[in-house]
């Protein structure tokens, strides 16, 4: 498995397992070895590994071995055992020349890196001390004897060692600072000073005011990412140094994979402490931990660029990153571009040629073609659409190197990629035209801009004889009205058709419209005639209107194609057919004579709106359910007092699946929203809350995110047999998982469909790799990032965009347009109307004619036309 993706973190874990099981040293080491180089190594790795070194550690040799082990060990996160293990291990080179100052300079080091941890510090400084307390028994003069000068001298140094131990240690909040008191009162044979039992007193008083946040991080469950910001933001406040690096330390070391804590630190390194080996050292193990973001790695650029690391070590830095594998298109871009601006800040522009030169330009070409092969390729996108790498080329080399020729070819491949129909890119290359180029190239542009602009064709209108009437000949005049008349006579043209287009389907929907209205009536009043009898007449519009549970108060029926790509999590869930769903009830029919009498003993209840907050608003029930009142009483019943169930029939006495349930305390209806998907009768009960759709249109109950979630996986082809258990076997191959979502219709039948979601979003983007393609009984199944449509919001009337708006872009997820996009409108909308002729050097020929105005949003259509589209032929 490693031997095809070396960055599968959980493999290496299952290797070493095995090795160390086996006895395999050789080979152990060397997967560990490999495993470090690629990722920084928890405490727990460490140690183990380092347990299995100092076994096999018996020459000085092999000891040197194990020192350059733990070196690189303590670099990886904050660990308080492991330099606590590093200190006690080289307590057993003291015999070799200079082993006691190495032991207290391993000690030092340890103290300045977790000597502050309120939790762990305190047993270094005790080790510490036990060690001088080692050396200074071993200068006692034997017993009986009297020490030479020489031996008082190194009596009284190793005391005041002690004593600047004990010292030193009193003043730092540390928990169970009154035991390390108590024990220097003990020890000292003087009184203790009075600066100390006030450095004491502070550290104290400090040690109160973090007691609340290490509780907290003592009860909070895992990653705690809250309790430490506000941890964080304490620290801040006091303003240590020393402290915030800790602190922030600290989370990391339990939240190494979150690329926004890594940000955070690294900005208060640059921006605060600027120490060159501290800051470099925290942003590599940044991009270690997070390779797949993508500010990460252009921070650490950045970074190195300001502390004057050598060119080559940077440039190799930077084809690390593009190894790191991104997670969406437009990333690759962003990281060539802080490459590029890095190249660009070293050329001196002064000189007409040098290599700096020659390495930028040399960079932006491979830009533009790496964009091209390998991210286009991958995403089927290029992730720059506006090119705006060539676009900064062109800058450079017209405003820092004076050549316009090449700047000139540079926009004309622009232009050829798709950009040509856009207003602004034309001005855009007028601009640049106009501060370095000449007048002549300034007029070509803007007549290729006037024939070749589909979305504000006038704004590059006026521009070009706002240019001739500055600078242009009689004859230029002349040729620039002539071409700006004849396009804007086009595009008012084009706009007229598509005004009689619009109109006339406009008129055919609203007499569609009458048509159905007309049926509806006719069937309504055949339906009256038809139950209308002696003595037992009722008024057509008392059926249901008023009633509570009137047909208005059902949730709005959601219907397939409401969006592009997958469909939201909670739009999953609803599967209605392509004609929506029939009213027929599933059950037998209710004899008519019995039901009308049935309906008729049934008082009239009006809805009462200042009851919606104590009541809900239950759906999706079996139409078959007999005696609907009693079943929900019974259910609803454990939640409060039930003051009444209504449930909605229709005129010939059958269950419509819907109900509503009043309460006689708000709590209890809000506890009731808990029942929502409990099954009944086979099938999910949808409990809700009450609420007049018509007075709050805005109002939605959706529980599931529709935005990119980075650390969830959408899975569809799964066989309708797949259990939860079954799936989340396969799926904690690859991560810890949180939770496992299948997706059913209403009647709680599985649809193929699954949410799973991981712990973090490196382990989402594992399983993406491994999972995509699985055959699961039989069935190959697609995995991919969860990234549902934004739900639609309600129609409101938009503002006029601006003449210079940019033109529109698409925003795709996490892994470019893919899957995660995938298309539900049948081809026939998708064809255009009138196709754009395809661009050829800048030039679109005979390139029909855009409004100015934004166009349109396209006409709603129902399920019937949706029939009709597709049955056409």
């Amino acid at each position: 498995k490693l031997s095809i993706n070396a960055f599968d973190y959980n493999c290496h874990l299952d290797l070493i397992k095995l090795l160390r099981q086996e006895g395999e040293l050789v080979k152990l080491r060397r997967a560990r070895q490999k495993m470090s180089e690629l990722f920084p190594l928890t405490e727990e790795i460490w140690l183990d590994w380092l347990k299995d070194e100092i076994k096999m550690a018996s020459e000085i040799s092999e000891r040197e071995k194990v020192y350059e082990l733990f070196e690189r060990a303590v670099k990886d996160y904050i660990c308080p055992e492991i330099w606590l293990e590093y200190a006690q291990y080289s307590i057993g080179g003291i015999g070799q020349e200079g082993g006691i100052e190495k032991v207290r300079s391993i000690f030092e080091r340890a103290l300045t890196a977790v000597g502050l941890h309120v939790t762990k510090g305190t047993a270094l400084w005790e080790a510490y001390r036990e060690f001088e307390n080692a050396i200074l028994e071993t200068a006692q003069p034997a017993p009986g004897s009297i020490p030479s000068p020489e031996q008082q001298q190194v009596l009284c140094s190793q005391l005041e060692k002690i004593h600047t131990l004990f010292r030193r240690q009193l003043g730092i909040p540390l928990l169970d600072m009154e035991a390390s008191y108590a024990e220097y009162e003990e020890w000292s044979e003087e009184p203790i000073p009075e600066t100390t039992i006030k450095s004491y007193k502070k550290a104290l008083q400090q040690l109160e005011k973090c007691k609340p946040y290490e509780e907290a991080l003592l009860g909070a469950e895992t990653p705690k990412l809250a309790e430490y910001q506000a941890y964080i933001d304490f620290e801040m406040k006091a303003g240590d140094p020393a402290r915030i690096q800790l602190i922030y330390e600290r989370a990391l070391a339990e939240n190494c994979l979150v690329p926004d804590l890594w940000a955070r630190y690294n900005q208060y390194l640059d921006r605060q402490l600027k120490v060159k080996e501290l800051v470099l050292s925290a942003h590599d193990r940044a991009v270690r931990n997070c390779p797949w973001t993508v500010g990460l790695w252009i921070r650490y650029l950045l970074a190195m660029e300001r502390h004057r690391v050598e060119h080559s070590i940077i440039s190799e830095m930077f084809e690390k990153a593009l190894n790191a594998g991104f997670i969406q298109a437009t990333d690759y871009v962003e990281i060539w571009q802080a490459y590029l601006d890095y190249l660009r800040r070293r050329v001196d522009f002064t000189q007409d040629s040098s290599k700096e030169l020659e390495e930028l330009r040399s960079a932006f070409a491979r830009a533009v073609e790496y964009l091209k092969q390998e991210v286009e390729e991958r995403f089927s996108e290029s992730g720059d659409p506006s090119c705006t790498i060539m676009q900064n080329w062109a800058r450079v080399e017209a405003r820092l190197c004076n050549n316009m020729q090449k700047a000139r070819e540079l926009w004309d491949n622009i232009m050829t990629k798709g950009n040509a129909k856009y207003a602004n890119m034309w001005l855009e290359y007028y601009n640049l035209e106009r501060a370095h180029g000449d007048t002549q190239h300034c007029r070509k542009a803007l007549h290729r801009a006037v024939q070749c602009t589909s979305d504000y064709p006038e704004h590059v209108c006026e521009v070009l004889l706002t240019l001739e009437r500055i600078e242009g000949t009689l004859e230029d005049w002349d040729a620039a009205v002539q071409k700006t008349e004849n396009r804007l006579a086009r595009v008012n043209e084009q706009r007229a058709k598509a005004a009689e287009k619009e109109a006339a389907l406009a008129k055919q929907e609203e007499e569609r419209a009458e048509q159905r209205k007309q049926a509806r009536a006719e069937k309504k009043a055949s339906k009256k005639a038809k139950k209308t009898r002696i003595g037992d007449k009722r008024k057509a519009d008392e059926d249901d209107e008023g009633e509570w549970g009137q047909e208005e108060e059902l949730p709005s029926k959601r219907h397939r194609g409401e969006g592009d790509g997958v469909l939201p999590e909670e739009d999953m869930e609803v599967e209605p057919g392509l004609f929506g769903r029939s009213e027929k009830p599933d059950g037998p029919a209710i004899p008519k004579e019995k039901a009308s009498t049935s309906r008729k003993d049934i008082p009239k209840v009006f809805h009462d709106s200042s009851k919606d907050k104590v009541t809900v608003f239950v759906s999706n029930l079996s139409y078959t359910m007999a005696e609907p009142e009693a079943k929900l009483r019974e259910l609803f019943g454990g939640c409060g007092e039930v003051v009444e169930i209504r449930a909605v029939f229709n005129n010939k006495g059958t269950f419509r699946g819907y109900c509503y349930v009043q309460f006689r305390e708000e709590e209890a209806a809000r506890q009731a929203l808990a029942l929502d998907r409990t099954a009944v009768e086979g099938r999910p009960m949808f409990v809700s809350p009450c609420v007049d759709k018509n007075k709050n249109p805005d109002f939605k109950v959706f529980r599931y995110s529709t935005t990119l979630e980075k650390h969830k996986l959408f899975i569809s082809g799964l066989p309708f047999s797949c259990t939860k258990e079954e799936l989340e076997e396969v799926c904690k191959a690859h991560g810890n998982v949180k939770d496992i979502r299948l997706v059913t219709n209403r009647a709680g039948k599985p649809k193929g469909l699954a949410y799973v979601e991981y712990e973090n979003e490196a382990q989402a983007s594992q399983a993406v790799l491994k999972m995509d393609g699985l055959t699961v009984k039989d069935h190959v199944i697609k995995v991919m990032i969860s990234n549902p449509p934004l739900r639609r919001l309600p129609e409101r009337p938009e503002p006029a965009r601006p003449a210079l708006a940019l033109p529109p872009r698409h925003i795709y997820g996490a892994r470019g347009k893919g899957r995660t996009q995938l298309s539900m409108m049948p081809r026939a909308l998708q064809r255009q109307s009138n196709p754009v002729a395809k661009a050829e050097n800048g030039m679109v020929q005979n390139s029909p004619a855009a409004p100015s105005d934004p166009p349109a949003e396209p006409k709603k259509m129902s399920n019937a036309d949706f029939a009709k589209l597709l049955l056409k032929k």
